[in-house]
């Protein structure tokens, strides 16, 4: 019974439906934005709105990892890491309508995301602490360590997914890395029982210096492919659909240690006012 659900949650885990070419996705480059503009300026586009895509179709080829390849999720994870740059989901909204027109331009509309974040009234589900843990047993159960592993750094240390090359085995043994956002530094630091696990993970993967989570070439970790290992991992473990991100597990991390720091600031308060009446009991003015 348990190797059928072993391989029934295997095959959720593999991708299917779709060839090789639309897996490797296309290279963007930006002479491709150039036609793309032009197309749009022969359809009747205002010149403001021909420039708001232009913006938008830069700022997109900038933050494209070397190599500038778009492939299925990599719009997805750029949304995540547009949110977490401050950008509001309305905005992060129209930004990909853009994109989406561009690779519907490219004819590449399998790299496209279709659903819109919600806006205004309507909440967005968050990931549960249960839900967190499902996902780690259900990596467990398929013995997928890699992305169990991926799991933990951005469900436990909060890592955000782009800083992931900065999570040298270097980084890991000093506790602590640098990110920057925006124009801050910021400190992430590494738990204890994160470090040895994490140093273990990387000896047993053969790397012994430099990123611990790389690709079979060697180069860090490709954004997209990790996206889509959560995002697959969450299908696996039964998970509604767009709850499983990176940057979910980020904030569960953070929601985590703020309830945490809520539950000591009032025993912090309790142990106050015992003291405060164990002194009026003391010395009080009507004692």
């Amino acid at each position: 019974m348990l190797a059928e659900i072993v391989k029934t949650e295997q095959n959720a885990l593999e991708p299917t439906g779709w060839s090789e070419a639309q897996e490797a996705g296309f290279q963007m480059t930006l002479e491709d934005v150039e036609r793309f503009l032009d197309a749009m300026k022969r359809k009747g586009r205002t010149a403001e709105t021909v420039s708001r895509y232009q913006n938008v179709l830069e700022r997109f080829y900038r933050d494209l990892a070397e190599g500038k390849r778009i492939q299925r999720g990599t719009l997805a994870q750029w949304r995540e890491e547009l949110l977490d740059s401050g950008v509001a989901p309305s905005g992060v909204n129209l930004i990909l309508t853009v994109c989406n027109k561009f690779l519907d331009f490219a004819g590449h509309r399998e790299c496209q995301v279709a659903d819109q974040l919600p806006v205004g009234d309507k909440l967005q589900p968050e990931l549960t602490r249960s839900e967190y843990l499902r996902l780690l047993q259900t990596a467990k159960l398929l013995e997928k360590e890699r992305v169990y592993m991926l799991v933990k750094v951005f469900g436990s240390v909060g890592l955000r997914i782009q800083d992931l090359p900065l999570l040298t085995v270097e980084a890991v043994r000093e506790g602590k890395l640098i990110s920057v956002v925006g124009n801050q530094r910021q400190t992430v630091r590494i738990p204890k029982c994160r470090q040895e696990e994490l140093l273990d993970y990387a000896k047993r993967s053969g790397v012994s210096s430099g990123p611990i989570f790389v690709q079979r070439n060697g180069q860090p970790a490709n954004r997209s492919e990790v996206a889509v290992s959560l995002r697959k991992l969450g299908e696996a473990a039964h998970i509604p659909e767009g709850k499983v991100t990176a940057r979910a597990l980020r904030k569960l991390c953070r929601q985590t240690r703020a309830n945490i720091e809520a539950n000591m600031d009032l025993l912090v308060e309790q142990a106050l006012e015992r003291q405060l009446e164990q002194e009026e009991l003391t010395v009080g003015w009507d004692v």
